[in-house]
């Protein structure tokens, strides 16, 4: 995909700066900068819904799952079953 952008000439040249500097060119910087924006803003995205759900009124009155729930034993008891 191309995208044009038409930025003003001092940030046109601090880009192309920092290019030189990475030893990278301009194309990659911006890739790269892109790359990192979105992993970054989708990771914001993750800790802002897992903290509302960890601040729910709901999941305070959940009650702890028992030792038995969690076992190996109870979770894949129907499985190994099936197969026998």
């Amino acid at each position: 995909m191309t995208i044009q952008v038409n930025l003003k000439p001092e940030m046109e040249a601090h880009l192309i700066a920092q290019a030189t500097m990475q030893g990278i060119s301009v194309d990659r910087y911006l890739e790269l900068l892109i790359e990192r924006h979105l992993a970054t803003s989708q990771e914001s995205e993750w800790k802002l819904i897992l903290d509302q759900l960890g601040r729910s009124p709901s999941l305070a009155k959940a009650l702890p799952l028992s030792d038995e729930a969690i076992s190996r034993e109870s979770i894949y008891q129907e499985r190994e079953e099936q197969q026998l």
